[in-house]
């Protein structure tokens, strides 16, 4: 095994689900740790390092909320939740209380690993310098330094809030942002509950981008939880992006 390769722990009580996982991340190249329950996955999280944590929801010793809970009052490592919880509130309050996505029961390997691709490339890009960024992928250009959006060389005329939604979005690529975080970040707590404020925007955002809400470009929604910038840059150019 590589030593230099991502290593993923798994924390699910199912050993199916552990073996059928272990099979698939060793075959993409992954070092792989298991955990049958919350007590030792923590201790595997804070002795072992891992790159990535794919996290069940319903574990025997604790609920997998109060494992996220934990586990970020000293860790940011990316957090997978794959969980048969399938309802909206479910998926929000994992999201909340610290998961970077989430994947329900069954699910698809194909995606998984996208998913998983996703969250590592965005890990890798977080180690970078903090220049201003400017996110540039041939047709989107996005320069935060001088807060101006273009689209194949044109400028996007953008209202502030239109401008801060996107910006807000950006700060975490191909992550899925929840209704709840963007309301909270942008109109304030006293307006969590007011989604149509964010719908309103995420519309004209999109009209302005050219951005098919039903093949989307940039802009992905993620249904009842929140939305999701699609970075449609080459890895390459993600890593020289501060250069």
């Amino acid at each position: 095994m590589n030593s230099a390769a991502p290593r993923i722990l798994v924390i699910d009580d199912e050993p199916q689900i552990r073996r059928f996982l272990n099979i698939g991340l060793r075959a993409e190249g992954y070092q792989v740790l298991e955990a049958a329950n919350a007590e030792q996955g923590l201790a595997l999280a804070a002795t072992r390092a891992p790159d990535l944590v794919i996290l069940d929801l319903g574990l025997p010793d604790r609920d997998g909320h109060d494992v996220l809970t934990e586990l970020r009052q000293w860790s940011e490592v990316p957090v997978l939740v794959l969980s048969v919880r399938d309802g909206e509130d479910e998926k929000v309050s994992a999201l909340d209380h610290g998961a970077n996505d989430y994947v329900t029961k069954p699910f698809g390997v194909p995606e998984l690993m996208a998913r998983l691709r996703a969250m590592l490339r965005q890990r890798a890009s977080d180690v970078h310098d903090h220049a201003p960024p400017i996110y540039d992928d041939g047709h989107l250009r996005i320069d935060q330094l001088r807060r101006e959006v273009s689209r194949d060389g044109m400028p996007v005329s953008l209202t502030r809030k239109e401008y801060t939604v996107l910006a807000a979005l950006l700060q975490h690529p191909n992550r899925v942002v929840t209704q709840q975080q963007l309301l909270r970040q942008i109109w304030g707590p006293i307006h969590v509950q007011d989604s149509h404020y964010l719908r309103i925007v995420i519309g004209r955002l999109r009209q302005k981008l050219g951005d098919d809400p039903a093949s989307p470009i940039w802009l992905k929604t993620e249904t009842g939880v929140g939305y999701r910038f699609l970075d449609r840059r080459e890895p390459a150019s993600r890593s020289c992006d501060s250069a």
